[in-house]
C-alpha cells in the first residue's frame, strides 16, 4: 500500500511539473528491448495473479532511442499496469517492437475489457477515468495515461489507441531512433 500510495503521489507531482512545462528530460541512448523485459519482470507477480500469458515479440533490428530512463520506464510501466488493472483472469499481454518509417514502434496489446470509441477519444485527458460499469476495483486518479502522453510527446514520439469493448486494447507508440 505504501508503494502504491508513493506511486500516486509521484504521478501527481510529475503531472504538476508537466503542467508548468518544467519537465527537463536528460536523455541518453536507451535499449528499449532491455527496458521492456525489466518492466515485465517488475510486474510479474501481478501478471501471475491474473493467470496471464505474456508474449514479447521484440523484433526491431534497432531498439536504441534517446530517452530519459526513469520516465520512459514509468511510461511503459503505466501501460502494462493498465493492461493488468483492466483485465479479467487469463490476461494475454503482448508487447511487440518493430521498425516503421525509420522509427521504433512499440505495441502494447491486451485482451482486457476494452474501451468505447468515446472513451478512447478522452483517455489522455488529465483526471479522466473510463466508466467501467459495475467494476469498482480499479484504483487511480485518471493521471496515468495523461502522463504517458506527456512522456511520449517529450520524447518526440506519437501514440494512438485501438480498442473495442470486450476485445481489449492496443497502444501503438513510435519514437525516433538514435542515429548510428
Amino acid at each position: 500500500e505504501n508503494r502504491r500510495m508513493n506511486k500516486h503521489v509521484e504521478t501527481i507531482l510529475q503531472s504538476a511539473i508537466m503542467d508548468r512545462q518544467q519537465l527537463d528530460l536528460i536523455k541518453e541512448p536507451l535499449h528499449i528491448h532491455e527496458l521492456i523485459r525489466d518492466v515485465v519482470t517488475h510486474h510479474q507477480l501481478q501478471l501471475d495473479e491474473k493467470q496471464s500469458t505474456t508474449e514479447l515479440m521484440l523484433e526491431a533490428k534497432q531498439d536504441v532511442v534517446m530517452a530519459n530512463p526513469e520516465h520512459f520506464r514509468n511510461m511503459l510501466s503505466n501501460l502494462v499496469d493498465n493492461a493488468i488493472k483492466y483485465a479479467n483472469d487469463g490476461l494475454l499481454l503482448r508487447i511487440t517492437t518493430g521498425l516503421s518509417r525509420g522509427r521504433l514502434q512499440i505495441r502494447v496489446a491486451d485482451n482486457g475489457i476494452g474501451m468505447t470509441k468515446e472513451t478512447v477519444k478522452r483517455i489522455f485527458e488529465k483526471f479522466y477515468r473510463a466508466h467501467t460499469g459495475n467494476l469498482h476495483n480499479v484504483k487511480g486518479f485518471g493521471l496515468g495515461l495523461s502522463y504517458v502522453k506527456s512522456i511520449v510527446d517529450a520524447h518526440g514520439g506519437k501514440i494512438r489507441v485501438e480498442s473495442s469493448p470486450g476485445k481489449g486494447s492496443e497502444f501503438i507508440l513510435d519514437f525516433p531512433l538514435t542515429q548510428s
